[in-house]
């Protein structure tokens, strides 16, 4: 005789219930960086579109900035965290191997004994997480989903490094999912091209490291491939996303892409024909590029400056080091 297993029973869809955000203590101008890397003000604003970027304390970690951001997101969604039975953070700064954040965060936020795990796909994390706790929730696996992307990115950067040095920002940004009837989250579009793996990759291994035959392993990048490929080969990602939730750029409330140039968020916004009335989140110029944690704050603040925006059509699509990318239809929170 045949036994058969039984599987739990999902739901149609999931949605963003709520947000939390963190960012560095520190508001860090261009001005404070430019003497490493022989450059000026001017040139990083031309460049990247930066006026500052907010770093934090020495003290503070990864998993401090995700907890406070978590806590955010918990209380606005109105739920007892103990209801919430799915963590994922994601990360590339956490400074231990083991164990996870969402674990430590998990128990932080009083989510405790949740299922937690962190996601390691740089400044594409946060798509990647919502994709997975989306699933799922409507698979039955989950209920409601703590979704973090958490950054130190200034414990990984070597201040000379002028790729990359002045980009690069500390922050976190947090969404609560809940079961719907209708879906909140559309079909997600992602990737890979791990052949392109050293355009931003870190530059030593910790076994070099501690073998002494290298410095503290740093963040670097080849610039001018990673901005090729991402305004031509992600706009069409981002067309690939709108396809996939049914949707057209003018159903669209707004549009959230990764932090990480302020040309390429221009350039996105002209190739796929957004109309005027599409709110385009531009939350580099003061945040700086904080890789996972970039597009839910950059969500965050185009609802707290837009509140009316709440409920209607984001897309948002994450794309860095890998490389990797994940593009997706959301209803934002009305909260």
């Amino acid at each position: 005789m045949t036994v058969k297993l039984v599987q739990q029973a999902g739901v149609p869809g999931s949605e963003i219930l709520a947000l939390g955000a963190a960012r560095g203590e520190n508001a860090v101008p261009n001005s404070a960086l430019i003497e490493p890397i022989n450059s000026s003000d001017e040139w990083i604003r031309q460049r990247t579109g930066i006026i500052t970027r907010m770093r934090a304390n020495a003290d503070t970690l990864a998993v401090d900035l995700a907890t406070t951001a978590a806590a955010e997101a918990i209380e606005k969604a109105g739920i007892d965290p103990q209801l919430i039975d799915l963590v994922i953070v994601a990360t590339i700064s956490n400074v231990r191997q083991t164990p996870s954040i969402a674990a430590i965060v998990a128990d932080r936020v009083g989510a405790n004994p949740a299922a937690a795990f962190d996601s390691n796909a740089a400044c594409a994390g946060y798509c990647y997480a919502i994709a997975q706790a989306d699933a799922l929730i409507r698979a039955g696996q989950a209920h409601y989903a703590l979704v973090v992307g958490a950054e130190k990115l200034s414990d990984i950067v070597h201040p000379e490094d002028r790729s990359i040095s002045f980009l690069l920002g500390d922050g976190a940004g947090a969404a609560v999912l809940g079961p719907t009837t209708e879906p909140g989250v559309a079909a997600t579009v992602w990737g890979s091209d791990g052949s392109r793996g050293d355009a931003v990759s870190m530059n030593h291994t910790l076994l070099e490291f501690r073998d002494g035959a290298a410095e503290w392993p740093t963040l670097r990048q080849d610039g001018p491939s990673v901005f090729r490929w991402a305004v031509w080969e992600m706009a069409k990602v981002a067309r690939q996303a709108l396809d996939a939730a049914g949707i057209l750029p003018e159903d669209l409330t707004a549009f959230v892409p990764h932090q990480a140039n302020m040309r390429i968020i221009d350039e996105f916004a002209k190739q796929l024909g957004l109309p005027e009335s599409v709110l385009v989140a531009r939350d580099i110029a003061e945040t700086g590029n904080t890789s996972a944690a970039s597009v839910p704050l950059a969500m965050h603040r185009l609802l707290r400056e837009h509140p009316e925006a709440g409920g209607g059509l984001a897309l948002q699509i994450g794309f860095g080091a890998g490389l990797v990318f994940a593009a997706q239809v959301v209803r934002m929170p009305r909260v």
